[in-house]
């Protein structure tokens, strides 16, 4: 049975990475040897990585003064990073779900850590638009997209002290100003390459500001001195990113992605407010096009088992909604074609016309 991936990550990839990851996992280049096993120092993974940093800043055209790293320990690792090299005096964040909550946890060990806003009242379902950035915080920490909850933040922002983002689910999903930040952050299992990867885009200039010693692991200056090999890096995970890559400039490039990813996201939306039996849980002008999340309206909430049960007979997967909110949840990453939200679609008129009709 063919199967419609919508895991919220790891998550679909783009079929030519898969191919040409595995194919290199038995030979790369005619090497005689897997792309597992050759050292992160041969001329033929260190050509990989040059690669894959050249296409990072030019599909993102990010200006120069940047540094672009891939590096191990996931998003996650970032949320204690960020601080060990910015925060000196104090940090802004905007709390809008789970990741953010884990970030502002990990930035409170630094020191004041000031939460300039939160849509925890409203279990997330929205993204906070009136607040106030204190002055003299040495950054201000937004999540791009949540995963969990199925808001975005679609713009840009304008911050008057240096601005970070997580981008870790909508990164390579649309264009954007990296000359707004100061450091974007994200893992890759999303839009990029397998799990095990983080990639981090970074003003050079903000960094060797703080007055505390700095871990060499943790500091960027090391990694940006030794061009992401301080140590080994995830050599698999950084192939696969080069063919995503090379995939999406192929593709025509983000302003092509953004495009195709807002009809497919306008496809599935479309369904969820026509559908009687399914209602959408974020506020409209904050929906998220990676992470589509709906529940069965309070009437057919007996339901949703069975929906679930008719989705996995159709091949749909990863649609459970997370136990935050429950219901479903449709990631539709870049690689996911419109096929599969078509499928999904079909399936919703299908219940529909089965308890309506």
């Amino acid at each position: 049975m063919k199967k419609y991936n919508f895991n919220a990550g790891p998550s679909i990839l783009p079929q030519v990475t898969i191919d040409q990851t595995a194919k290199a996992i038995i030979d790369i280049n005619g090497s005689g040897m897997s792309i597992m096993e050759i050292s992160h120092r041969s001329k033929d993974f260190e050509a990989i990585l040059d690669e894959a940093v050249s296409l990072f800043k030019e599909i993102l055209n990010i200006p120069q003064g940047y540094s672009v790293l891939f590096l191990g320990g996931g998003a996650s690792m970032q949320f204690c990073m960020v601080p060990f090299n910015l925060f000196e005096k104090k940090a802004a964040y905007l709390n809008t779900g789970t990741w953010a909550s884990k970030a502002i946890k990990e930035a409170k060990l630094f020191g004041e850590t000031i939460e300039v806003a939160s849509s925890k009242d409203a279990n997330f379902s929205y993204i906070p638009k009136d607040y106030v950035v204190p002055a003299d915080a040495d950054y201000f920490h937004i999540t791009t997209n949540n995963t969990i909850f199925g808001t975005e933040i679609h713009t840009d922002l304008d911050s008057s002290v240096p601005l970070v983002a997580d981008m870790s689910s909508d990164i390579f999903s649309r264009p954007i100003d990296v000359s707004k930040y100061a450091l974007i952050y994200g893992g890759a299992q999303k839009n990029l390459a397998p799990a095990g990867l983080a990639f981090v885009i970074v003003k050079d200039e903000l960094l060797g500001k703080v007055s505390r010693q700095i871990p060499s692991m943790l500091d960027y200056r090391t990694h940006i001195k030794e061009g992401s090999m301080f140590n080994t890096p995830p050599v698999v995970p950084i192939f696969a990113a080069l063919q995503t890559l090379k995939w999406l400039k192929q593709m025509g490039g983000l302003k092509v992605m953004e495009k195709i990813n807002k009809e497919k996201a306008a496809l599935l939306y479309d369904e969820i407010d026509r559908n009687k039996l399914f209602k959408g849980t974020a506020a409209i002008e904050d929906r998220s096009l990676m992470n589509i999340c709906f529940v069965m309206n309070e009437k057919y909430i007996s339901l949703e088992a069975e929906f679930q049960a008719l989705a996995d007979s159709k091949g749909i997967v990863g649609i459970k909604g997370h136990r935050s909110v429950g219901g479903f949840r449709a990631s539709t990453y870049n690689a996911l074609p419109k096929e599969s939200v078509q499928v999904l679609v079909d399936a919703m008129k299908e219940f529909e016309q089965k308890h309506l009709v």
